[in-house]
């Protein structure tokens, strides 16, 4: 099928011929014909960089009247990247059709973007929160849409937007058309469906929160504290790598981004603590090539849109597992081919499993690069970029008589051995003593490990210990435990000291003068879905898994009274809300357990 096909106004296909469209890409041949009626609520749920923009933006600019001074198309997606690159898009498709497009998004000068809508503007493509700040100022009205879009509806949802979207739609009128596209099908995305649309034709490029089929998925199982060398190890290995590194938290990104850049690699972190101008600037310099890694929060990195990224890498697994399908679908777009790497210990391959049940992708199990390798493939590209670098003959020619005459006495080979030795000598010093960081998850592994580090009951001077609620069954190990305290407190890991990890519960131990602080901001942490509870144990406690007459002082915000080992409750159970949840995460406050989500 060809554009011409589709349906669409003169004006619309000389904008698609200029711009090389030829055939229409799966999404868009469903979609297209029947947006353009005059009736008519769509779901599309696709992954991002299979051309949802054109899906919707096409047939919006060919519907409305362009010459409207009062919006009667909305589009609303998460970010201000997202919502420039819409209206940029938006742009060029209506080359040759009269109107204005208005984008309205936070982080920079609101009177400007007031001034731009009172000007008048057929279509205004939005972040929910600016918009709701607009509508407030009673600077823009809806009462003329006819169209709302809302692209990438479940990361809209995931940022917290829910109450914004739905103040927002209920100032449009009741009669108009509701485009929803996303990746996924999360069931507050249903709920806006059966709210606001009239059922909706839908229509799904593969399957529901399924993957971009293009992708490998490939993870690999470290000790937790190697991850960051199992990072330096897979850029190494891959040295054309143009990428993004996720990680859970805004403290995390930035020390992996700064850890990288003193090690010498060419990476920036993008969180949500940079400013409005940081932010720019990093991504300029991403989007340019400039910058070759990005290191990045899911928030973040929500409405990126950047071609030919060749790998992502899951520094860790996010805490919702609808959100690895957007983490992956920064890679593969446009038609091509990437890699999403997963770096997981020993104790979360059944989080592997779920993703591969929710997602309908398969994960095969890598390798960590030994240094040989590493060093093999490093050579390679020093060579072909020896061999390929351009040789200004002029601006050499005055010293080649000096060059020559310093090397008369090295044969060819000796020369070329100096040469590179002098480019490739760091690579082979520092990987030199490195071993293998792949870890092995056997049972008699971590039988071993349980036996090794069965805590002591002896405290060392100027520490106080800590119990805390969650173990290895949680996902706990003695890195998370860092990060958790670290985050939450901003404290340096040297403050921590002995670090107990068993099967239901842990230990740590951390400097008598931050007790009270560990005590009021780690209490209520979450972790990987469940809440952190951490209370001091009583001096000369604290010791194996058997001690249920243990008894704990009660700090601050403490929800055990003394004496309590579990609550009262049955073990694997924790109290929230008012029900019972297994820790497994099988109840959905949302869904109820085992509920299937309705069609509509």
């Amino acid at each position: 099928m060809t554009f011409e096909e589709l349906g669409l106004r003169r004006e619309v296909l000389k904008s698609l011929t200029e711009l090389g469209f030829e055939a229409p890409t799966p999404i868009q041949e469903q979609a297209i014909p029947y947006l353009l009626g005059e009736d008519c609520d769509f779901v599309g749920l696709a992954q991002t960089g299979t051309g949802k923009t054109a899906a919707f933006g096409l047939p919006l600019i060919n519907n409305i009247d362009n010459k409207a001074r009062l919006p009667q198309g909305l589009i609303i997606c998460p970010t201000r990247e997202l919502c420039l690159q819409i209206t940029k898009d938006l742009n060029v498709f209506s080359k040759y059709l009269e109107g204005n497009i208005t984008a309205v998004y936070g982080g920079t000068d609101i009177r400007t973007q007031i001034t731009s809508v009172k000007k008048g503007t057929s279509i205004i493509v939005a972040t929910p929160g600016r918009l709701v700040d607009l509508i407030n100022r009673k600077v823009v009205q809806l009462g003329e849409v006819k169209y709302v879009i809302l692209d990438e509806a479940d990361e809209m949802l995931n940022m917290g937007f829910k109450e914004d979207i739905d103040m927002i739609l209920e100032q449009t009128p009741i009669d108009k058309n509701v485009w929803l596209f996303s990746a996924t099908m999360p069931n507050e995305v249903a709920r806006i469906a059966r709210t606001y649309m009239h059922d909706p034709l839908e229509v799904s490029i593969g399957h529901k929160n399924q993957s971009n089929e293009n992708i490998e998925h490939i993870y690999y199982s470290v000790k937790e504290r190697d991850r960051y060398d199992a990072v330096k190890r897979l850029i190494d290995f891959n040295p054309t790598i143009y990428g993004l590194i996720f990680c859970r938290t805004k403290n995390e990104t930035a020390t992996v981004a700064m850890k990288l850049a003193r090690d010498g690699y060419n990476a920036e972190p993008l969180h949500g603590d940079l400013t409005q101008a940081m932010r720019d600037r990093v991504m300029e310099r991403f989007r340019s090539k400039e910058l070759q890694i990005l290191v990045a929060t899911d928030v973040a990195a929500r409405g990126l849109d950047i071609n030919n990224i060749t790998h992502v890498i899951n520094y860790n697994l996010p805490d919702d597992i609808e959100n690895y399908t957007h983490r992956s679908g920064r890679t593969a777009r446009a038609g091509k081919t990437g890699e999403s790497l997963v770096l997981i210990n020993t104790r979360e391959n059944v989080k592997i499993k779920a993703i591969e049940r929710q997602m309908r992708v398969t994960f095969k199990q890598g390798k960590i690069p030994n240094p040989a390798e590493i060093c093999e493939i490093q050579l390679k590209k020093l060579i072909d970029n020896t061999i390929s670098t351009e040789v200004k003959e002029s601006d050499i020619a005055p010293f080649m008589e000096q060059i020559l005459a310093s090397f008369a006495d090295l044969s060819k080979e000796e020369v070329i051995k100096r040469f590179v030795s002098a480019e490739f000598n760091r690579f082979i010093e520092y990987y030199e003593r490195a071993g293998d960081l792949n870890a092995a998850a056997s049972k008699d592994d971590r039988e071993r490990s349980d036996r090794k580090e069965r805590p002591k009951r002896a405290r060392e001077e100027g520490k106080t210990r800590f119990f805390v609620n969650l173990g290895r069954r949680d996902g706990l190990n003695p890195g998370a435990m860092v990060r958790i305290i670290c985050d939450a407190t901003g404290l340096k890991s040297k403050s921590l000291g002995r670090i107990d990890i068993m099967t239901s519960f842990s230990f740590v131990e951390a400097d008598d003068e931050h007790t009270q602080k560990i005590l009021k901001l780690v209490d209520g942490y979450e972790f990987e879905g469940h809440k952190v509870s951490i209370e001091v144990t009583s001096p000369g406690q604290g010791g194996s898994e058997g001690g249920r007459d243990r008894k704990f002082s009660k700090g601050p915000g403490s929800k055990r009274g003394p004496g309590s080992f579990g609550g009262g409750k049955k073990p694997g159970f924790e109290k929230k809300g008012g029900f019972d949840k297994k820790r497994s995460g099988g109840f959905d406050r949302e869904r109820g357990f085992g509920a299937k989500r309705k069609k509509y």
